[in-house]
């Protein structure tokens, strides 16, 4: 009897194996076919994804795509985009219609295991806040007891937001709205007393408004929000792209490998860990199913995780975002990526 429950447990392990198998190059296979990447993103997020009078689509998460469209392609422009409200994201990424979902998402329990999906990393370390009027006076956001509050449907901050007043014993009316845009226009006009979201949007939703500098954040983050890209789940070769491609990006970063001096670096490197990565050394690429130039490309064509933090969201951006948690782990931040070896 033990024998054939031992049996009949093998069979199935490997029909499970057998059709993993079978599903793991799906999306990547497709991709080198239509010769593009299919990237799902927010409908209009400027540091994330916005698109500019031209409609050309730039921001930390449109990067993501085009870092991977890099490393399978040779070329960071070979990307398409999607633009997706909060409610037809996750619909798009099982679908089919998007082969990445890279969108503000944040990793949770719940998506990571019950939908489907998995997430390839976190781009950005963020957390739930509030922004509200300057001449409301507040200081706290524990002063916002029987306040409106504009929230995005479709998104947890509905929850976080009803957790957090219930655990301060406040009173609230939420307002929801499918589209970011129209929680700040609510915001804009008083229909709310203050919009609660990741403190990211809040800053890249403030530059929108129509007195930017009438309106303030509150101190309190109320949530953690490791936010990142996503794909379908046993799909497992372009999932392992992914996330090495975001990983290229930091580990360039912390060997000082930048889009303007990785040509000299990669004819040169000054130390092994930088010959792997470059592509100089071994053969790396090959466990991922790409040639040894990928990490040479994505760095080449979109940058290090530093360039692309400074021109989207940080320093030499509108927003003005100071690094904190997403800076370097040995830098006083969280970022950390494996070594290519």
């Amino acid at each position: 009897m033990k024998k054939m429950m031992l049996s009949t447990l093998v069979s199935a392990a490997a029909l499970f194996s057998i059709a993993n198998q079978a599903h793991a190059g799906t999306t990547l296979d497709a991709i080198k076919k239509k010769g593009f990447v299919q990237c799902g993103i927010s409908d209009g997020l400027p540091g994330f994804s916005y698109a500019d009078a031209s409609g050309k689509f730039s921001g930390i998460d449109v990067d993501v795509c085009r870092a991977a469209a890099a490393a399978v392609l040779g070329d960071a422009g070979k990307v398409k985009y999607t633009p997706l409200t909060a409610k037809e994201r996750f619909t798009a990424l099982q679908s089919g219609e998007v082969d990445i979902l890279s969108r503000n998402t944040t990793w949770t329990s719940s998506r990571d295991g019950g939908m489907g999906f998995i997430f390839a990393g976190v781009n950005y370390y963020d957390g739930i806040g509030f922004l509200t009027h300057q001449k409301a006076g507040l200081k706290s956001a524990k002063e916002l007891d029987g306040a409106t509050v504009c929230i995005q449907a479709g998104t947890d901050t509905e929850l976080n937001v009803a957790d957090y007043f219930k655990a301060n014993k406040m009173q609230y009316t939420p307002v929801t709205f499918d589209r970011s845009d129209e929680s700040a226009k609510a915001l804009d006009s008083g229909r709310c007393d203050t919009l609660a979201s990741d403190q990211s949007q809040l800053y890249a939703l403030r530059i929108k408004l129509g007195k930017p500098d009438d309106f303030i954040v509150l101190p309190e983050v109320i949530s953690k929000e490791p936010l990142g890209p996503v794909v379908r789940r046993d799909d497992n070769d372009w999932f392992t792209i992914v996330k090495w491609s975001l990983y290229a990006m930091l580990n360039a970063e912390e060997m000082g490998i930048t889009s303007k001096n990785v040509d000299s670096l990669s004819a040169k490197p000054s130390n092994p860990d930088m010959s792997h990565l470059l592509g100089a050394e071994g053969d790396f690429g090959k466990d991922l199913k790409l040639d040894n130039k990928w990490a040479y490309n994505i760095i080449k064509q979109v940058g290090n995780y530093q360039e692309v933090f400074d021109r989207n969201v940080g320093k030499d951006s509108q927003l003005k975002i100071a690094r904190g948690q997403n800076a370097l782990w040995n830098n006083g931040g969280i970022q950390y990526a494996p070594p290519v070896r």
